[in-house]
């Protein structure tokens, strides 16, 4: 498995044009009796703990929300935001480098985190991230024509 990451990540202005045609509206999640929108776009990648989720954002902040990993995966689009591994769900807008020869299987996110892809989900995992890529070639060549 060799990776070719293309044009990624984004510059913020990109990003949010990107978000615009994937669209990718706010997320909104339950805080003390309302709700607050939140930017998907923004998301870097999600760290699931138990009942809990942190949020990890592309400002260097981080939130934590008391729903799960799972409950929150159903509520994202499944074309950018991929499972690795049991406990992490990444944004593949902010992917920078892939290491598949390393073990264990290893992702940079452009804020410097590094990601485990489990083995059970790698194969799965290098192919979401090759259709990701697809799509995201097809939008920039759609921009390029307009």
């Amino acid at each position: 498995m060799k990776a070719h990451l293309t044009n990624l990540p984004l510059a913020h202005n990109e990003l949010e044009a990107v978000a615009r045609q994937l669209h990718m509206a706010d997320l909104n999640l339950p805080f003390w009796g309302y709700r607050k929108p939140m930017p998907m776009h923004r998301i870097i990648r999600l760290e699931g703990e138990g009942n809990y989720t942190h949020f990890h954002f592309d400002d260097g902040t981080s939130l934590i929300v008391s729903l799960t990993l799972k409950r929150i995966e159903s509520r994202l689009p499944a074309n950018v935001f991929v499972r690795s591994h049991k406990k992490n769900l990444i944004n593949l807008l902010y992917l920078q480098e892939v290491s598949p020869n390393h073990q264990p299987f290893m992702v940079v996110l452009s804020n410097g985190d590094f990601v485990e892809v489990s083995r059970r989900k790698a194969t799965q995992f290098y192919r979401q991230i090759e259709s990701f890529q697809k799509e995201m070639r097809m939008l920039q060549q759609g921009q390029a024509e307009a």
